[in-house]
């Protein structure tokens, strides 16, 4: 299966006729389409998703996180379509077959629903990034199965976000009731299914402000996942420990040295910098546990606003210790004074090289709980958004939220999802979600380039959603734009 834009190439996909034969081949298809996420969460992606936020920066050289973007040149961009719409074609294709296949009677009613929900899912988990990523985009369920599809698909142009995100939503809830409610780490070989489809419908239902529909799916979660006070947090939270009980989606990496390798980077940018030559020294501190053999880049690192407000290292929040890292045991690092290092939660041990081996945590049950308060609030639930609110802060060692306006009880949700979602690729996401990542980044950045008045500043509103890359508008026979872009002069 072959594809670099909307632009696709048919003559290496195999048909459901000859390949959709018995229940592996079918599962061997769902299999390939998880192969472009790992494409995507990366340090590149960290950048983008993180890194130009109210809360976390970068000063590095990869040019995402200072937002050198234009359509001429989308950096990360051009990875995200590219193996975004890779992952809608594999799933379109496999969707098509699974469906062929039970009515050919080669697989059961329990393995139709299961395969069926799974590829649905992640269909619905590539139209959620690229319509969190660049807003309005072309939209498509077909299977390229023969030149007519294809030639319609290439000039499709964008198709508004919300009518996107209203048609996966309908394909999850049509299916997502039917597949096994089970947590995730419970499913075989930690495969995605209902619990996963729930939380798409959520994320894209609350984008749409319809609150209903997402709090619906939200229970249903709540059915399967229980209690959070169940679920440790630093047993949960860690990228290092995999398919912990309280995930709902993870990214799946594996490295054994001198066997397997499955790995990214992300954790090149997530620990104290530099290492000192041939030694376990980290800024000045040695650290056993990260090994002499890992190589560490220019770090993100959480701003001012977040360490001395949000989350200060003199409070009662046990998720700070996780979250950063002032100092290693009873030794503090050279170059913390104002603003400490990435923590714990996102290290790998022993990493080699650029190795990174851990799981990436993309959706937690945490964030469904902050997601059911936060819909609340909306309904003007107020006392209900607090009981799910206290939730998570009851878990950190918080006391008790105190209600005493919406205009607070608002801003601290936010607040509290900043808190206990940090570093897990969604904070630019909920600030666009919310209307404010503009004023939001400009207003608590440390960085020059995303700080207003600045010789250096390379902030515009439009930065918000990434930018088509400009070859896809031509193969699209300009029937894509990047009107906002270019009402900015880029």
């Amino acid at each position: 299966i072959q594809s670099c834009s909307l632009q696709e190439d048919t003559s290496g996909i195999s048909s459901p006729d000859n390949y959709f034969r018995k229940y592996s081949e079918c599962q061997s298809v769902v299999n390939s389409c998880y192969i472009p996420i790992k494409s995507i969460y990366t340090y590149q992606y960290m950048l983008a998703t993180e890194c130009v936020t109210d809360i976390a920066y970068c000063p590095s050289g990869t040019l995402d996180a200072s937002l050198d973007i234009s359509p001429a040149v989308p950096r990360f961009g051009s990875t995200v379509w590219t193996q975004g719409y890779l992952g809608v074609q594999r799933c379109n294709f496999a969707v098509e077959g699974i469906e062929q296949a039970f009515s050919n009677g080669i697989i059961t009613e329990e393995q139709y629903y299961q395969l069926l929900c799974e590829a649905k899912t992640l269909r619905a988990f590539y139209y959620w990034t690229l319509t969190c990523f660049f807003g309005d985009v072309p939209f498509y369920f077909d299977n390229v199965s023969n030149n007519e599809v294809l030639a319609k698909i290439q000039v499709l142009p964008r198709m508004d976000a919300d009518e996107t995100r209203d048609k996966v939503i309908a394909d999850l809830r049509s299916i997502a009731p039917l597949a096994p409610q089970t947590r995730t780490c419970d499913n075989e070989g930690n495969r995605l299914g209902a619990a996963c489809a729930y939380m798409l419908i959520a994320k894209m239902a609350m984008w749409n402000k319809e609150w209903d529909v997402a709090l619906e799916a939200l229970g249903s979660l709540e059915t399967i996942y229980g209690s959070l006070s169940q679920y440790d947090y630093a047993e949960n939270i860690l990228f290092r420990n995999k398919n912990t009980p309280e995930s709902i989606m993870e990214v799946q990496h594996t490295y054994t040295q001198g066997g397997l390798t499955y790995t990214s980077n992300v954790a090149c940018i997530c620990q104290p910098y530099p290492r000192a030559a041939n030694s376990a020294v980290y800024d000045g501190v040695e650290i056993p546990e990260l090994g002499n053999q890992s190589t560490v880049w220019s770090a993100m690192r959480p701003n001012v606003y977040f360490c001395q407000g949000l989350q200060s290292k003199m409070s009662k929040d046990i998720r700070r210790n996780y979250n950063m890292a002032w100092g290693y045991e009873d030794k503090t690092f050279n170059s913390t004074n104002t603003r400490p290092w990435c923590g714990p939660k996102f290290w790998c041990p022993d990493m080699q090289s650029s190795a990174d081996g851990n799981n990436y945590k993309v959706f937690r049950y945490a964030d469904a709980l902050l997601m059911m308060s936060e819909c609340y609030f909306y309904k003007e639930d107020y006392e209900t958004s607090v009981r799910y609110l206290d939730m998570t802060r009851t878990r950190a060692g918080l006391d008790n939220y105190t209600y005493r306006t919406p205009v607070r009880l608002e801003e601290e949700i936010r607040n509290e999802r900043a808190r206990e979602l940090f570093g897990e690729f969604q904070r630019k996401y909920d600030l666009v979600r919310w209307g404010i990542w503009y004023d939001a980044v400009t207003a608590n950045s440390d960085y020059a380039y995303l700080q207003l008045n600045t010789e250096n500043s390379r902030i515009k509103p439009c930065h918000r959603y990434y930018p088509i890359p400009d070859k896809e508008v031509t193969y699209s026979k300009n029937n894509l734009d990047n009107k906002e872009y270019n009402a900015y002069g880029l």
